[in-house]
């Protein structure tokens, strides 16, 4: 009921109560500007109404009351009650009068009383937590002026003290929960953080904070929930997107980690999210690879298979610009698990295949073999990208050309040693020797490998549609 229709239906009861009360009665104060106009009239309910008498008294409590005269306001509230107990605006009205006197505790009781007969009573929920905010305990407040405008969504006095408390709330609960965050307080920032949440739940970035702090803790579950929360009210939420896909990569969900880490470059580019991207497409692609790949890095003897499939995953790029070239036939490749890989590499021409056919995947990798494969590698990349091959190109030349202690300049091999030399991916051995005898190890190999992409810029390794049996 508004203030008005009050007025109208008071108006109405003056007349049947006048006569038995008018000699009882302080004389009204004129009608001013009301002193306290913050305070919401306690409106009777129409199952209270029928009580003519209570409902004037009452109505004259709040004109002494919005006059000053807290004392004739308190003495015409008290009458109401005392005629009818169960008249609970009158119980309202005290409290706003010791809410006037700044009797924060009584205002509390009062309001409470009223509350008890009427749970969801706006005018008593804005006085509570008007006492309540006196007292310093703005989330309490905040609750009750949040109940009030739920109960009455008209009450602007409710939504104004409900936006003020929770920029309020939320402001000293972020600040509480980053101190105790980067203090090491977890558990007490994450209570921070859920408060701050309750104060305020549609802003993105308190789940994006939140779920830092549960990754912090090693609840990866938590934390996703959170950057998911997060991502769904801000969509352009990059931070929370790569925090999901660094837990999703971690977890072995390659392709939602690709997804997301897709949606942050898309949203914020940048060489960190596409690094980050790269290294999670190819561990993808790794992923899928068969287990015998995963076991080369092991593997005290590199064979001819192993090798293949390292320069086929690794350097897919540039096998794929010599897709043209003619496939040589090899026979002993079928029922190997290194198969789809030493097709390419020999039609390539980057390893021989033997003049009957055989490719002899299972044969041991020495480091010639190792040179000679690397060599024909850095020159098909400076066949492809020629400012690249300036630095390897050079060696054989008069006056450049290295000193191997055992491949000498007129070795048959030597070019193609020499040029690896140079290059620093398979570098001599203190005492000036390449042995090129010596049979490669799986570690070995990759770090020659890793070498080779490094002088690339590894502009040739894996792409994302990387080819997988």
């Amino acid at each position: 009921m508004t203030r008005r229709l009050t007025r109208l239906f008071v108006a109405a009861t003056l007349c049947a109560a006048a006569a038995a009360c008018a000699g009882r009665m302080p004389h009204l104060p004129e009608e001013t500007a009301p002193r306290y106009p913050e305070f919401v009239f306690p409106v009777v309910p129409p199952a209270l109404a029928a009580d003519a008498t209570a409902a004037l008294r009452h109505q004259r409590g709040w004109r002494f009351l919005q006059a000053g005269d807290l004392r004739n306001a308190n003495r015409e509230f008290s009458a109401a009650v005392k005629r009818n107990a169960r008249f609970f605006p009158a119980d309202a009205g005290l409290g706003y009068v010791s809410l006037a006197e700044k009797d924060y505790k009584s205002a509390m009781t009062r309001f409470d009383l009223a509350l008890r007969q009427s749970a969801t009573y706006p005018p008593a929920l804005v006085g509570r937590g008007d006492a309540l905010l006196a007292q310093l305990k703005t989330a309490e407040a905040l609750q009750a002026f949040q109940a009030a405008l739920a109960a009455d969504p008209s009450l602007t006095i409710a939504a104004q003290r409900v936006q003020v408390l929770q920029l309020r709330v939320l402001q000293a609960e972020l600040a509480e929960a980053r101190r105790a965050a980067d203090a090491g307080r977890f558990d007490e920032a994450r209570r921070a953080y859920q408060r701050a949440i309750a104060a305020s739940p549609d802003s993105a970035f308190l789940y994006r904070d939140l779920g830092v702090v549960e990754r912090s803790q090693g609840d990866n579950t938590a934390a996703l929930e959170a950057f998911r929360r997060a991502v769904a009210m801000d969509p352009a939420d990059a931070r929370s997107l790569v925090q999901i896909a660094e837990i999703l990569e971690a977890q072995g969900d390659f392709d939602g980690a690709i997804r997301a880490y897709t949606q942050a470059a898309a949203v914020e580019p940048g060489e960190a999210i596409a690094a980050q991207l790269a290294r999670a497409r190819e561990r993808a692609a790794m992923a899928k690879m068969p287990a015998e790949f995963g076991h080369i890095g092991g593997s005290p003897r590199l064979t001819r298979g192993d090798l293949a499939a390292l320069v086929g995953v690794h350097f897919a790029n540039l096998l794929d610009a010599r897709r043209d070239r003619p496939t040589p036939v090899i026979t002993d490749a079928r029922g190997h698990w290194a198969a789809p890989w030493i097709l390419p590499v020999a039609r390539a021409g980057l390893m021989e295949v033997n003049p009957n056919h055989t490719f002899q995947p299972r044969s041991p990798v020495r480091r010639l073999d190792l040179a000679r494969a690397m060599s024909r590698l850095l020159t098909l990349a400076a066949a492809l990208r020629p400012a690249l091959a300036a630095r390897w190109q050079a060696a054989g030349r008069q006056g450049t050309a290295p000193r191997i202690v055992d491949v000498p300049v007129g070795h048959i091999n030597y070019a193609s040693v020499a040029q690896v030399v140079v290059a620093g991916i398979m570098p001599l051995f203190g005492d000036g020797t390449f042995r090129p005898a010596d049979i490669v190890t799986g570690k070995e190999a990759l770090q020659v490998i890793d070498r080779v992409e490094t002088l690339l810029g590894r502009s040739a390794g894996l792409p994302p549609g990387a080819r997988t049996p």
